[in-house]
């Protein structure tokens, strides 16, 4: 695998003895990674893991509720990287599901092969698959409201990704190389399909293991703002709202844990919905008309010159006022009905103009 520090990436720092305060203080504000040393070091998990896979896989056994769980599996001939075929001709993995447990007992059976198959059991909400293990095994700098996965597999890599949310990965058992940029670096690392992704939110279509400087001749500009951070059992990592990661399993048995969560309203809807609009709505439009709504978006919804209703009386704002439940319901019949129009565009021709 190509470490990128050696191509000019920088180290991810590394900051000991967080607390909740100091994490709400400086951490989050400062909107970069930070490996958070140890902050698992004193999980019942973590204790367990350091001493032999056995003893990890025997204690998350006994939390199991024998659900069945989705796992990816690959042949050894991918050497754990999930990605595409060629072409984009499918993806290299298959999804199966399996008994939680059985699943984590071929991890097991897999150590100490030269070539195994590459298996992950990824993102099983602990509070559905492993009820009671998140009472002892706790984030400490997040509140209870929010819900831990766990991530269980063996040498595999996730490939670059971002996610829409804020986020604290906290290793139990193995090792880890996260590999980060940050999100203003989306042009140089070519995403692929918004659609047809590998696994929810689009990936860099640019592999680490081995990058192909002649297809993404920028790629070498996001490495000038990668950082990697490596990561042992009980240490964590916090990776700030949308930058892009990737990661990499280091070792045959590999554990983590890992919080989402967003300060965003539940009730606000998805960015993401957002702009599959936008792609509706706005990339067809000429150049000049496209021109001026990035500056109208730019006023209304990004504020760059402050707040747009700032010179209207309260009571006429509109949407612009307080985003009340009311007034959130009201934009949403307002879009949906918008949405409707625009699937049927011959009865949207025949409407009289609207008057001035």
């Amino acid at each position: 695998m190509t470490d990128l520090r050696r191509l000019g990436a920088g180290t991810t720092p590394v900051r000991e003895n967080v607390d909740r305060a100091l994490f709400e203080r400086e951490i989050v504000p400062g909107n970069r990674p930070v490996v958070l040393k140890g902050l698992a070091d004193d999980w019942p998990a973590t204790r367990l893991g350091k001493r032999s896979p056995q003893a990890l896989a025997d204690y998350i056994k006994r939390f199991s509720s024998d659900r069945p769980v989705e796992i990816l599996l690959g042949p050894p001939s991918i050497r754990g990287y999930f990605f595409y075929r060629d072409e984009l001709g499918g993806v290299n993995f298959v999804r199966r599901q399996a008994n939680f447990v059985a699943a984590v007992d071929k991890l097991l059976s897999f150590i100490g092969e030269a070539s195994p198959p590459a298996l992950y059991i990824q993102s099983a909400p602990i509070d559905d698959y492993l009820p009671q293990f998140g009472e002892e095994n706790r984030v400490s700098l997040l509140d209870g409201t929010v819900a831990p996965r766990i991530w269980i597999g063996n040498a595999v890599t996730v490939q670059t990704h971002f996610d829409l949310s804020e986020n604290i990965a906290c290793v139990v058992a193995g090792r880890k190389r996260f590999t980060l940029f940050p999100p203003e670096q989306i042009v140089s690392l070519y995403p692929g399909p918004l659609e047809f992704t590998l696994s929810g939110p689009p990936v860099s279509m640019v592999r680490l293991d081995e990058p192909d400087f002649e297809r993404y001749p920028k790629f070498r500009d996001a490495i000038a703002s990668a950082e990697v951070a490596e990561l042992g059992p009980g240490d964590a990592l916090y990776i700030p709202y949308h930058w892009w990661h990737h990661v990499e399993s280091l070792d045959p048995f590999n554990v983590l844990v890992n919080c989402w969560w967003s300060g965003s309203r539940p009730d606000a809807g998805s960015p993401r919905d957002c702009l599959l609009h936008a792609l509706i709505a706005l990339r067809a439009l000429p150049p000049r008309q496209r021109a001026v709504w990035r500056a109208v978006l730019d006023y209304y919804v990004f504020e760059t010159h402050g707040d747009p209703a700032a010179h209207l009386p309260p009571a006429r704002r509109g949407v612009l006022g307080e985003p009340t439940p009311e007034r959130l319901a009201q934009m949403r019949a307002m879009l949906a009905g918008a949405l409707a129009r625009s699937a049927r565009p011959d009865e949207r021709q025949r409407r009289p103009a609207e008057k001035p």
